[in-house]
């Protein structure tokens, strides 16, 4: 698979975990409708699909998408939740994004 379909695979997936758990934090903590929460766990559902759409196996898969993950969730914070990442929230994301790029991307023997 190449790096820009793999990429794009694991923002959707990423999205649909954020979005869908944030949906149903604010059904559960923000008292808001019940639609929140069933919609939040279908785009949750739905991240799990997306996340199979990978060509490596699932080990491999879930372990950079934990990186990636870092990354996003910091991301939607800022600019959902108005939390503003420091320096080390940052460098943390980074070290993750790198060891993401290791394990799903370095060529391996066969």
């Amino acid at each position: 698979m190449n790096i820009i379909k793999s990429l794009s695979l694991f923002i959707v997936a990423g999205l649909l975990e954020i979005g869908g758990g944030y949906l149903v934090w604010l059904w559960l903590k923000q008292d808001k409708p019940l639609w929140y929460g069933i919609v939040g766990c279908v785009t949750l559902a739905l991240y799990g699909v997306a996340a199979t759409l990978q060509t490596a196996n699932f080990g491999r898969v879930y372990a950079a998408y934990g990186g990636i993950f870092i990354a996003m969730a910091l991301l939607w914070a800022w600019k959902v939740d108005g939390f503003k990442p420091d320096k080390y929230d940052i460098i943390g994301a980074l070290v993750a994004l790198m060891g993401a790029g290791i394990i799903i991307y370095m060529p391996r023997g066969k």
